[in-house]
């Protein structure tokens, strides 16, 4: 990220100057020197480089020890954990602070995506939200080292990017067997994903198809109820006069009686009845 990439010169430069410390008492104005310069330079936030450095080993024993345990806890360490050091190390300058605590935020970080405001007082030991919030604002957001936005409802500190800080000793074995079980773990995975997506392939070939023959039959349906409404539905047609007079002509008409009138044959009966 870009803050790496930005500190990377300057690691560099006090890698150079840690080099030509030869770790004797004569030394320990150098080694001093170096460790405030290196702690307080507001670009850099990795120090394991210059602890790996093999003239820093050799002050064991030696009053330059105090140094050398400054600097892993500006590497490792937190503001608390200088807290519960400092009548054993040296006394720290405010950008040494101001550094120490920025860390602290990335350490914090490093689990959990909302931290809330209560648990950033008690880590940095801030007496209010205001000069919390100026910090992170300041000092955190705007210097890069970590990205994220304040919840002033919820009161905590939402966060989607935050720089790396020095693994500690023996650390890297244990991140390097969790990569390795992942790794194992996403070989066996991918026999299985990509058989889910040959399935899901075929299956969506197969509804492609589907759709295509119900559009298929629903045409050839469309075009049989089209032939056959030309075919057996004819147009009506309306009879002439003399084919009217042909329809007709078995039929005879009858004039309607008056009522009461009598017919001839009905007349009979009844005066044989009377």
């Amino acid at each position: 990220m870009e803050i790496e990439e930005r500190q990377e010169q300057f690691i560099n430069q006090f890698v150079a100057q840690a080099s030509a410390i030869d770790g004797g008492p004569a030394s320990s104005p150098s080694l001093a020197r170096l460790v405030v310069e290196s702690t307080s330079h507001p670009s850099v936030f990795s120090f394991g480089e210059i602890l790996a450095l093999p003239n820093l080993l050799q002050v064991q024993g030696t009053e330059n020890l105090a140094y050398v345990d400054l600097l892993k806890l500006f590497a490792y360490g937190t503001w608390k954990d200088y807290k519960g050091k400092s009548s054993v190390l040296p006394q720290l300058k405010p950008d040494q602070i101001l550094k120490l605590k920025q860390l602290t935020v990335l350490t914090v970080a490093e689990t959990s995506k909302v931290v809330s405001y209560d648990t950033l007082l008690e880590q940095l030991e801030f007496s209010n939200v205001r000069e919390l919030e100026d910090f992170l604002i300041d000092e955190c957001l705007y210097a890069g080292i970590i990205k994220g936005k304040l919840d002033q409802s919820r009161r905590c500190f939402q966060i989607e990017f935050a720089a790396g800080r020095d693994l500690v000793p023996g650390e890297l074995e244990a991140v390097i067997e969790t990569a390795r079980n992942w790794l194992a773990t996403s070989d066996n995975l991918l026999p299985l994903i990509e058989d889910k997506i040959r399935q899901a392939n075929e299956m969506d070939q197969l509804e492609k198809q589907h759709q295509m023959d119900v559009k298929e039959n629903i045409e050839k349906a469309r075009k049989n109820l089209h032939s056959h409404g030309h075919h057996d539905i004819s147009s009506p047609r309306f009879l002439t006069d003399g084919e009217l007079d042909n329809q007709t002509s078995g039929f005879t008409t009858r004039r309607p009686q008056k009522p009461g009138a009598l017919t001839s044959e009905r007349e009979e009966k009844v005066s044989h009845c009377c």
